[in-house]
């Protein structure tokens, strides 16, 4: 007898669509594609429920059913034979499933529309393997990622990921500043795991957005750009706060896509919102993204993706989970102080432009920053302008009113990296430069001319 909970996790991430076959009263039968069967506990699994007219009837008349999932490494088929326990639409086992769909939903502009209805608990009362099917996998096929990593140096049965785990904490406990902590986190992911492609996108509370302060691995860095709470993948976790981890993309959103032409055939196409393009890698198979939360405040999300399907596997979630709570307390501790005094030249001259409606600054007849990075660099410019400053700190930008940032956590030092970042990219010449906790300094290699105007077309 095969228990329940000795199945690899992996026959549990929706790479190869599960199905389940229930019948009604009278004995008709009804075979349905499943976008999600989750693992409960040892004895029992939930399918998602979005639709499922004919499946719903069929279990309130006769709660059996059968529920065939596939290893997606081994190619191994199980066979759930399984009873009907209960439909939840609240709790941990609902709202973890609901992430998952609702941002499936809302990369292909079904927020709303394409939902988790409820969550049905099934009882597992037997697991039977199909044979015959294929012919046996090999060994090492079969059990090579479930294998622990042993470090050269250690005992036999000590995994990899600690010692990881060790060298990102010691990072982060020496990182001076939030862009150091950052940078040396990703660069720890890619070097002991081989993540590649990461990115750290940071929550702006007034817009509630989030922008991308941090990444590696990317062609164009894509600094400053936003994602809204609440859309698309990353924006889903940011506001329910949960991780979200997808083995194979295509195929997820592929679900999601059948859904949408069907309601467009069914003339529904007013309701629905245009797709979401994948950020980062156009042709991601695998993506993880866990919520950077402090106490009850949301600051960020780290998004991890890949090429490779299957990338993320069930314990790499549980790392990460470690290494995020770690980098939000990480950005927490590492608050704000004061100043210092210092001078520096300038000489050819660089034209920025404040559209005051628009909170945007454009430099040299190109977009530069907007919002509150956008009025802390005219703050820095005006300064220098007008008084020939060039040493700031934190604490004046906090007291400054016109600035407008939020009375209780104001992430700033994210702003700042920010600014530092895109200045870097479109104006290398006006530097932001750290003199240590809490002050900074204002560079620059030219003049500067100071225009404001109240719109484009003003």
């Amino acid at each position: 007898m095969i228990r329940l909970s000795t199945l690899p996790r992996r026959c549990f991430d929706g790479i190869i669509p599960a199905k389940v076959a229930t019948c009604s009263a009278d004995g008709t039968p009804n075979v349905a594609v499943l976008s999600q069967v989750y693992l409960v506990d040892g004895r029992h699994v939930a399918l998602s429920r979005q639709f499922f007219n004919k499946t719903t009837r069929n279990i309130t008349e006769n709660p059996h059913a059968l529920i065939v999932i596939w290893d997606p490494v081994s190619f191994d088929i199980f066979r759930l034979r399984a009873r009907f326990v209960r439909s939840e639409t609240s709790g941990c086992t609902f709202e973890t499933m609901a992430v998952r769909i609702e941002a499936i939903a809302s990369h292909s502009g079904m927020k709303g529309i394409f939902r988790l209805l409820a969550a049905d608990v099934f009882e597992v009362d037997r697991v039977d393997q199909v044979t015959g099917h294929l012919d046996p996998p090999s060994l090492a096929l079969a059990t090579e990622e479930d294998l622990p990593l042993a470090h050269p140096d250690g005992p036999a049965d000590a995994r990899e990921e600690l010692w990881a785990l060790q060298r990102v904490s010691q990072r982060i406990t020496q990182a001076t500043d939030l862009d150091g902590l950052l940078n040396d986190v990703l660069a720890c992911l890619a070097t002991d795991f081989g993540f590649q492609h990461a990115k750290v996108l940071l929550h702006d509370e007034p817009s509630n957005t989030l922008f991308t302060v941090a990444s590696r691995g990317y062609p164009d860095s894509g600094i400053g750009s936003e994602v809204a709470v609440g859309c698309g993948l990353i924006g889903t976790v940011a506001q329910e706060r949960r991780v979200l981890r997808l083995g194979c993309l295509d195929t997820e959103l592929g679900y999601g896509r059948v859904v949408r032409a069907g309601l467009e055939a069914q003339g529904q196409r007013s309701q629905l919102a245009p797709p979401i393009p994948l950020p980062g890698l156009p042709d991601a198979q695998s993506h993880v993204a866990l919520p950077l939360v402090v106490g009850t405040q949301l600051v960020g999300v780290l998004a991890l993706e890949s090429r490779e399907r299957r990338a993320f596997e069930n314990w790499h979630e549980a790392f990460l989970g470690v290494v995020a709570d770690q980098v939000a307390a990480g950005m927490a501790r590492l608050g704000d102080d004061d100043p210092l005094d210092e001078t520096d030249p300038a000489q050819e001259a660089r034209r920025f432009l404040l559209y005051r409606d628009d909170d945007c600054i454009f430099v040299d007849g190109e977009y530069l920053i907007r919002n509150v990075p956008a009025r802390i660099l005219w703050r820095l410019l005006t300064a220098y302008r007008d008084a020939g400053r060039t040493e700031f700190t934190n604490r004046e930008l906090r007291l400054d009113p016109t600035l407008g940032l939020p009375a209780l956590k104001d992430n700033l030092e994210s702003r700042l990296i920010l600014l530092r970042k895109r200045l870097e990219q479109k104006c290398p010449d006006v530097r932001i430069v750290s003199r240590g906790r809490g002050r900074f300094g204002l560079e620059l290699d030219c003049a500067v001319v100071l225009d404001e105007r109240a719109s484009p077309a003003g």
